[in-house]
């Protein structure tokens, strides 16, 4: 039986885990235009404050996003290193698979050669 997915400590990880989230997602494309207050961040969730603070320590956790606090407001901002690294990950792997297709592509390009000698030399 499959329990539930503790991350590890390990940054990326965490970053994985704080993106597996719609709301955190959207939290973090609406910090990308900018810094935000968390009732700014709330507004187009439709969730309450608590559930918006606790989507933002994950995302702190994650290290996507940093927090401050000046007087009654806490204002949040994108950090964009780690993301940097998951992008970084993403794109190591999308490489990877770009070389097997080409590879698979190279291989049905040369049996698709080979099928039409074949075929030309028995209908002669």
């Amino acid at each position: 039986m499959l329990k539930y997915y503790e991350p590890t400590e390990q940054p990326i990880e965490l970053a994985f885990h704080a993106l597996g989230d719609p709301n955190r997602r959207s939290m973090v494309d609406q910090l990308s235009r900018g810094p935000a207050s968390v009732s700014e961040l709330a507004r187009p969730l439709g969730i309450s404050l608590p559930a918006v603070v606790q989507h933002l320590h994950v995302l702190e956790a994650g290290g996507l996003v940093r927090s401050e606090k000046v007087g009654r407001v806490r204002t949040c901002h994108v950090e964009p290193v780690v993301m940097r690294e998951a992008e970084q990950w993403i794109a190591e792997r999308r490489a990877v698979w770009e070389r097997r297709l080409d590879r698979l592509g190279d291989v049905l390009a040369e049996q698709t050669e080979q099928t039409d000698k074949t075929s030309k030399r028995s209908s002669r």
